[in-house]
């Protein structure tokens, strides 16, 4: 067994309609003043409606900054920020998808009355310093495992991220609520969950920091999510299946956050980058033909998690047999779950590859995680079989 280290949320919390609790918790927490950080259609569709009575009540004052947007870009934080140095916030919420979880783990961080470093000064793995505010994630879909990772994603130009990595991002508590993502449509559910199964699966192939806890957790997760993703895309109302989504997400989240992704995610940023996809439908897009890539390297991995995907349909057969079944599983969840399958039918013109390809390079923290190493000529055929 290699060394390794292990971090993440400090409590978790996983319980139906426990979000209406919101507010005791923060005062628990010695909060009098609470920035909630969220985007419009978590206003729109009254996803708070439930929760802000319940400030009131307990006698801590409450502002809702609903402007966070996907992939979200500096001056949205840097405004954020503001609204909670204004409100002299003493916790911070993040509310809604991982967008705005990363907001929120953002502000907490820079809003804190000791801390002078600027957004631009905190780019990179572990150049953040000092205190944050206190700070409590409240997942509305079940994907990005944002609630229990030490990285924020923020947009820096047109087409670039950057990522603030630091162990002072991992929240104080994580929030599970099955009711909030009732309400999500059929295509964002599937997208999500698609997204933490991929996490899931390139933390159990990550190269260089994989290790005994995010194996196990990466496999609970993997069966978690897919023993219930058709439930949750088709039958929405099922609170169980709700509920074990999120648990999935988080552990999928745990597990990567130890165990880094890979070229899934590195071949992913350039679609969310350019053409505004959403972060699950770029990995689902791209999801099946770097597994065959990576077969020639990791086929004895993918081969011990085919139990776990296929469930009762499992039948044995060699590596090469289990490895192909695995890929192939993965390959349909997209059509059967109505997202597109194909970069064509997500908008991306075949000009577009070689830009995407090149930019795909540039995400050499994700890409040396690859159980195979990948080249830029690799990503272009990689794109290419997607096309």
């Amino acid at each position: 067994m290699q060394p390794f280290s292990f971090a993440t949320t400090a409590q978790i919390l996983c319980e139906s309609g426990s979000a209406r609790r919101l507010a005791e918790l923060c005062r628990e927490r010695g909060a009098s003043r609470v920035l909630i950080v969220s985007d419009p259609g978590i206003t729109r569709f009254g996803l708070l409606d439930g929760v802000l009575p319940g400030f009131a009540q307990a006698g801590v004052a409450v502002e809702v900054f609903d402007q966070v947007i996907a992939d979200p870009p500096e001056p949205i934080v840097l405004n954020a920020v503001e609204r909670a140095r204004a409100l002299g916030a003493d916790l911070v919420v993040g509310f809604g998808g991982g967008s705005s979880m990363d907001v929120a783990k953002l502000i907490a961080l820079l809003a804190h009355p000791s801390n002078s470093q600027a957004l631009k000064d905190i780019y990179g793995v572990g150049n953040a310093r000092g205190q944050r505010l206190p700070l409590i994630q409240v997942p509305t879909t079940a994907g990005t495992g944002s609630e229990v990772t030490q990285i924020a994603i923020i947009t820096t130009g047109e087409t670039t991220k950057m990522g603030v990595v630091s162990p002072l991002l991992l929240p104080d508590l994580a929030l599970l609520d099955a009711e909030l993502t009732l309400g999500l449509p059929p295509a964002v559910t599937a997208a999500t969950g698609i997204d933490a199964m991929v996490h899931a699966i390139e933390a159990y192939t990550s190269k260089l920091k994989k290790n005994p806890l995010s194996d196990l957790l990466a496999r609970e997760a993997l069966r978690l999510l897919a023993a219930n993703l058709h439930e949750a895309v088709h039958n929405g109302q099922n609170r169980e299946a709700r509920q074990a989504m999120l648990l999935g997400a988080l552990l999928a989240g745990q597990a990567f956050a130890n165990a880094p992704v890979a070229a899934v995610h590195a071949l992913a940023y350039p679609l969310g980058g350019h053409f505004h996809i959403p972060h699950g439908l770029s990995n689902a897009l791209v999801l099946p033909h770097v597994l065959r890539f990576n077969a020639a390297t990791a086929a004895p991995l993918y081969a011990e998690l085919v139990p776990l995907l296929l469930g009762e349909r499992f039948q044995g057969g060699s590596t090469e047999q289990r490895c192909t079944a695995f890929i192939a599983e993965l390959a349909a969840l997209s059509e059967r779950c109505g997202l597109p399958s194909r970069l064509r039918d997500a908008g991306v013109p075949q000009a577009m590859l070689p830009t995407l390809a090149s930019d795909a390079m540039q995400q050499q923290r994700l890409l040396v995680n690859n159980p195979r190493e990948v080249n830029e000529a690799d990503a272009l055929a990689i794109y290419r079989a997607a096309y």
